[in-house]
């Protein structure tokens, strides 16, 4: 990317940061992690790849019910619920609940994990972003909102700490 595109891409972001990641990567014609990386200062921090995918999965097993959102050009799939724990198997990381949300992820393919934190549609949100080799969005997983709507404060807690071990 060119640096006047870098840089006409920071100011973008810096005045739509609740912009979706994917359609500004699609009409730019840059990946999602270089969108990611336009954010302003203080709202992503991204961490290392397949070591931190396995790591980040574990943590995020044990806050409760998240969403998992995968965006696609043809849709996007959304599931909330406790995400199930993994193991490493056949060279993939296999979520092991054989109900809801399951299968097979392949971990190493993961080229880095974003810990986000910006607006949203009027809103604050959280999420982390598992980052494929090649700089789209593998999957997301935002933290849980209560019944008033707000950011679970036990998740963004584990969220920020999370972010703290594996992207400082």
């Amino acid at each position: 990317m060119l640096n006047t595109d870098l840089a006409a891409l920071k100011t973008y972001m810096a005045e739509n940061p609740g912009a979706v990641i994917e359609t500004v990567a699609r009409e730019r014609n840059v990946t999602a992690r270089a969108v990611l990386e336009a954010l302003p200062e203080g709202m992503v921090r991204i961490g290392g790849g397949a070591d931190t995918f396995v790591s980040a999965m574990t943590d995020i097993a044990e806050w409760g019910e998240v969403t998992l959102i995968v965006h696609t050009e043809d849709g996007i799939f959304e599931t909330t619920a406790p995400l199930s724990p993994g193991a490493i198997g056949h060279g993939y990381y296999n979520l092991t609940q054989p109900k809801g949300l399951h299968g097979h992820l392949r971990h190493e393919r993961c080229g880095g994990v974003a810990f986000v934190e910006r607006p949203f549609m009027g809103k604050s949100s959280a999420f982390v972003a598992f980052l494929n080799v090649d700089g789209g969005v593998m999957f997301k997983v935002f933290v849980g909102r209560d019944e008033t709507r707000a950011l679970k404060q036990d998740q963004l807690e584990r969220f920020r700490a999370l972010a703290g071990r594996l992207a400082a």
